[in-house]
């Protein structure tokens, strides 16, 4: 078999690809981003990086390590800027004011050793004005934690839980979620999967990065792949595999194989 050929550059609701056209009626993309382009001491981390999201989906962004997923989320939350291409939230620009709707959850660790879950609750309260203390608290306990627990005796199991719950307990309109299942036995991984199900809904995306792509496949609405920085695949996950006739596991396989 050849090298997997990228393919044609195409937004969600065109042919070939699933959004549902109603996001197109409407006028509405809650994300956009277009030709992307982002370097690192002259290494390029995202070429050309178009796509286009809209409300209320669950996402999967799809990728081995290197590919550009975490670059292009730390873009969208506006962590980062981009060497060249466009984002817009809303039809607004990446800036002070989405970040407000925008809840990033990252793969570092970003709690001082000192700090209880509790501390973790007070330290986001005071920084978010979206956060939930009450909702936070019902997800420390749903996930195996106590609120009395310290950051630094976590296993990374229990810290990356803690994380999930402290992003989660905003009330954002776009979460992103770097690798939320990375460190995570595989019964645990089965309650994020239900957190992160129960904060979706009408008005609320959620974007998870991941390459434990069968834990996603039951429960995204889309897919995007990602190879060498560039999207090579996307649309909404049932209309991929009525088009191609895999699964979403099938076709990261097929995409990666030659990654490997």
């Amino acid at each position: 078999m050849g090298e997997w050929k990228k393919e044609p550059e195409l937004m969600f609701g065109q042919s070939g690809f699933g959004q549902p056209e109603t996001y197109l009626e409407r006028g509405i993309f809650m994300l956009e981003c277009k030709n992307l382009e982002k370097k690192y001491l002259g290494k390029i981390a995202v070429r050309d990086l178009s796509l286009s999201i809209g409300q209320g989906r669950i996402c999967a962004l799809l990728g081995p390590n290197g590919s550009g997923k975490t670059t292009w989320m730390k873009m969208v939350a506006g962590l980062i800027a981009p060497n060249a291409g466009t984002i817009t939230f809303f039809g607004q620009p990446i800036g002070k004011e989405s970040k407000k709707h925008i809840a990033y959850m990252s793969t570092e660790p970003f709690f001082y050793s000192y700090m209880t879950a509790k501390d973790v609750g007070k330290y986001y309260r005071d920084f978010f004005e979206d956060f939930d203390m009450n909702k936070y608290e019902e997800l420390v306990e749903r996930l195996g934690l106590r609120m009395q627990d310290k950051a630094k005796t976590l296993s990374s199991g229990l810290a990356a839980k803690l994380k999930l719950a402290a992003t989660l307990a905003r009330s954002a309109s776009l979460y992103l979620l770097d690798e939320p299942l990375n460190g995570i036995d595989i019964i645990a991984r089965e309650q994020v999967i239900e957190a992160v199900k129960e904060v979706a809904g009408e008005n609320a995306t959620i974007v998870m990065s991941s390459h434990l792509v069968d834990e996603l496949e039951k429960i995204i609405d889309d897919a995007f792949f990602v190879k060498e920085g560039s999207i090579v695949l996307a649309g909404e996950a049932k209309q991929l595999h009525k088009e191609r006739g895999k699964t979403i596991v099938e076709l990261y396989k097929e995409i990666y194989a030659y990654s490997a």
